[in-house]
């Protein structure tokens, strides 16, 4: 028997193939995603994983068994996936798992619309039927079984794209893109096709192999290779794509990593000007850089939990157009409430493109405060040192606190947010202030408690 504790997330499955799982429980999954969601037909998509075409394929089979017609988009990017199930109005079913290792493979599935689908809105019923039939008896097959035709995408979802972003006007702009042998180098030249911009292309032969790096770009050891090239080819910008490419991080003309917040702020002004205003949903741990560009361009910020499924559920709920994460997600309404990584870029490209400056420059006005980043912590009792935290700056006059997601402790200077991993024993840190000084005291009297 298959342990799927082990392989069902919060909000996707993903485990090793094929210690974990394999072709056989693909299978399954696509039984159980039809009987959940009752579709009738169903749109899936894979990466470039070794084992994605095989498990993707045994997904359609099983979904085609209890009679659902299933439309293969073949390689693409989360995003495409996203893109496909909006335009088509199917449920869908991406076969990755993102920037983890060669030997990993996943599936992250969604109604509809690219509505999600976790543990609250269905996961947890399709792991239960998964479990039921692999002990014993598989799912009476349908009267009439449904079929697996073929259909390609990608250029649609790129026209998509640029008719939410006009760049025909902007100036010439040599970019460097690395696509860390995942699915941008599929998606970026057909997205980039026509524009003015330069593009020069590093590692993107697909390879689910990742011979050069991880494709993880939040890790800095990943994109020592883009800020290298940035620099020796005199490049405007640099761009990092993740393995499925739904998330991209971004580089100066310098080679100097531009943060998700001053990105976030950035396109949540452009999104402001082009719906003359709306909501903004903003993560709790993104810089007070985002609510304060939010509130001067017009709009109104609205701060929630970390996780696309609860900004998803906070821009369905407020009719948000845009939404940010500080771990370079890019959520909107344009484009079903889904995160684009691919979109957001073409959002910097073209407020880059539109004025003579640098892009140094241009995100400077975004990027007001200092910050430690993300500094992770080992400890065995997770409560317990947060509790310590919490004791710690609870009786201070100066100091406001909440837990909306861990612990968040506000004064007029600076705050800092801790979070407990939900998959690993370790504590999150992040600390921002006005300046580098304060984020080292602060970051330095909650780690000597953590680190206890």
């Amino acid at each position: 028997m298959p342990d799927l504790s082990q392989i069902v997330k919060a909000y996707d499955v993903r485990g090793v193939v094929p210690d974990q799982w394999d072709e056989s429980l693909a299978e399954l999954f696509g039984a159980a995603f039809v009987r959940v969601t009752g579709a009738s037909a169903i749109v899936v998509g894979h990466d470039m994983r070794p084992s994605s075409p095989g498990l993707s394929r045994a997904f359609a089979r099983g979904a085609a068994a209890l009679g659902a017609d299933v439309t293969e988009i073949g390689l693409c990017s989360t995003d495409q996936l996203y893109f496909a199930s909006g335009r088509l109005g199917l449920p869908g079913a991406m076969f990755t798992a993102s920037h983890n290792p060669a030997q990993y493979n996943g599936i992250k599935m969604c109604r509809a619309g690219a509505a999600p689908v976790g543990q609250d809105t269905g996961l947890a019923d399709i792991r239960a039927l998964v479990e039921e039939w692999a002990e014993g008896g598989r799912p009476e097959p349908a009267a009439a079984p449904g079929t697996i035709t073929a259909q390609d995408v990608l250029a649609d979802y790129a026209a998509h794209l640029r008719s939410l972003v006009d760049l025909t006007g902007i100036r010439p702009l040599k970019v460097v893109v690395d696509a860390g042998n995942g699915m941008g180098g599929h998606t970026v030249p057909t997205v980039f096709e026509g524009l003015p911009l330069d593009l020069v292309p590093l590692f993107f032969e697909l390879d689910g192999t990742f011979p050069n790096h991880e494709a993880n770009p939040l890790d800095p050891a990943n994109i020592v290779d883009l800020q290298a090239e940035v620099r020796e080819t005199g490049a405007d910008i640099g761009l990092a794509f993740d393995g499925d490419a739904d998330r991209c991080f971004v580089v100066d003309e310098r080679g100097e990593p531009v943060t998700p917040s001053a990105v976030t702020a950035l396109v949540a002004a452009r999104e402001l000007a082009k719906h003359d205003g709306g909501t903004v949903i903003h993560n709790l741990i993104t810089s007070w850089s985002v609510p304060e560009v939010v509130k001067e361009h017009g709009g109104t910020p609205v701060r929630t939990r970390v996780g696309h499924s609860f900004i998803k559920q906070k821009m369905s709920e407020t009719g948000a157009i845009f939404g940010g994460e500080h771990s370079a997600h890019y959520y909107f309404r344009d484009f079903w409430n889904a995160d684009t990584g691919m979109l957001a870029a073409l959002h910097v490209l073209a407020a880059l493109g539109e004025q003579p400056g640098s892009l140094s420059a241009l995100v400077a006005q975004y990027d007001r405060y200092a910050a430690s980043g993300e500094i992770n912590s080992t400890v065995a009792d997770q409560a317990g040192r947060a509790a310590a935290v919490r004791e710690a700056f609870g009786d201070r006059d100066d100091t406001q606190l909440d837990e909306l997601d861990g612990l968040t402790v506000t004064a007029a200077d600076w705050w800092f947010n801790l979070r407990a991993s939900n998959t690993e024993p370790l504590l999150r840190l992040n600390v921002e202030a006005r300046d580098e000084r304060t984020v080292h005291r602060i970051r330095d009297e909650v780690l000597a408690i953590v680190r206890a």
